[in-house]
């Protein structure tokens, strides 16, 4: 294979963010030449401050624009979507409480939020959020996760993600295999969980184990060290994590997707030779860089592509090993509905806010 059909087959397994409201001659460059199969919208990506119908036909535009680009009918359409400070859409798109708030009401608030996401567009939520609210001092998780013990976490996640099932949205848990006792944010350093495996499976991975056994078809990494486990490298990376816990010991069939590598603990990995490699080895599949956090993020995602098409060349990589995490892709994205973008009825937001205050003083 060329170079360019190496830096395309990279596109297989990326999630792409581009910069705003409008595509840019570089987000144009980056969408066409490497094919992103999915991307993830965040807040600057919606006009803010006018009214519903015209953000939406601008974002509505935005989502066709991105389908022309990367020359795919078939797109994954994410957005990180989980209610309380997580909600990137302008109103009136519904402001539904943190997870730890809706306790018996994550079922209805599931399908809810469904259905305002497939109006927009969007056919894939990175949620429900599996980790569990173990340590209060968590600057990052806290009341994003479902509950302080393994079993109302497991509950309300499940109910969650059913309730995104019965309406068609994708669900992806998140952050394997835990990410809820950790102190620090992973967004600007590399958090080190000091846990064993066995005090993992007591707690952390219990609410992973019940969505999965619910199907689910995708799950997250942790850009978490977890030095009893593996000491050498972060959860992205660790075959140890990955392949003999998530795949062997949890029996995970579905898409194994990194969290943003733009996020300071591993943003600079990332550039080292022979990273992605490593990730893919250790049974990544899909790889989601923002451009949301990293102002020189197109340059690095290029030499992130560029990194991969030269690991395929000198055999660090093996296209074995790639063809099967682009098979567990492709047999999900034919699954995936690509969805219109249309404005709701007003009774419809008007149930969904009334629903939202009800979680709020249950």
């Amino acid at each position: 294979m060329s170079v360019k059909q190496h830096l395309q087959s990279f596109g297989n397994h990326l999630i792409l963010g581009v910069s705003g409201t409008t595509l840019s001659d570089d987000d144009k460059r980056v969408l066409n030449e490497l094919k992103p199969v999915g991307v993830i919208f965040f807040a600057k990506n919606f006009l803010d401050g006018v009214p519903y119908p015209v953000w939406l036909e601008s974002f509505k535009n935005l989502i066709q624009q991105t389908r022309e680009y990367t020359e795919r009918d078939f797109l994954f359409t994410s957005l990180d979507h989980e209610g309380g400070r997580v909600v990137r859409t302008p109103l009136p798109i519904t402001r539904f409480p943190y997870a730890y708030l809706l306790r018996s009401q994550a079922y209805q608030v599931a399908k809810a939020t469904a259905l305002e996401l497939k109006s927009l567009g969007i056919n894939l939520s990175f949620s429900p959020v599996a980790d569990i609210f173990s340590n209060p001092q968590n600057p990052i998780i806290g009341p994003r996760a479902f509950g302080t013990t393994p079993a109302t976490a497991s509950q309300s996640a499940r109910e969650y993600y059913q309730g995104l099932r019965e309406r068609d949205i994708l669900g992806c848990a998140k952050h394997f295999p835990g990410h809820g006792d950790t102190s620090t944010d992973s967004h600007l350093e590399l958090p080190i969980l000091n846990l064993s495996l066995e005090e993992l499976r007591k707690r952390e991975l219990i609410p992973f184990q019940t969505l999965i056994q619910e199907q689910i078809p995708l799950i997250m990494t942790a850009h978490i060290l977890f030095p009893q486990i593996d000491p050498e490298v972060p959860a992205t990376l660790s075959k140890t994590i990955l392949n003999h816990i998530l795949r062997e010991e949890l029996n995970f069939q579905g898409v194994v997707v990194s969290d943003d590598l733009d996020m300071k603990a591993v943003s600079d990995m990332f550039m080292q030779s022979g990273t992605v490699a490593r990730a893919f080895n250790a049974g990544c599949d899909l790889f989601i860089v923002s451009r949301n956090i990293n102002s020189s993020s197109l340059e690095r995602t290029y030499k992130i592509a560029e990194d991969f098409a030269k690991c395929l060349n000198n055999g660090s990589l093996n296209e074995a090993v790639v063809e099967a995490a682009q098979k567990r892709i492709e047999k999900l994205l034919a699954v995936t509905p690509q969805y219109p973008v249309y404005q709701l009825e007003k009774e419809i937001l008007v149930n969904h806010a009334e629903l939202a205050i009800t979680c709020s003083f249950e």
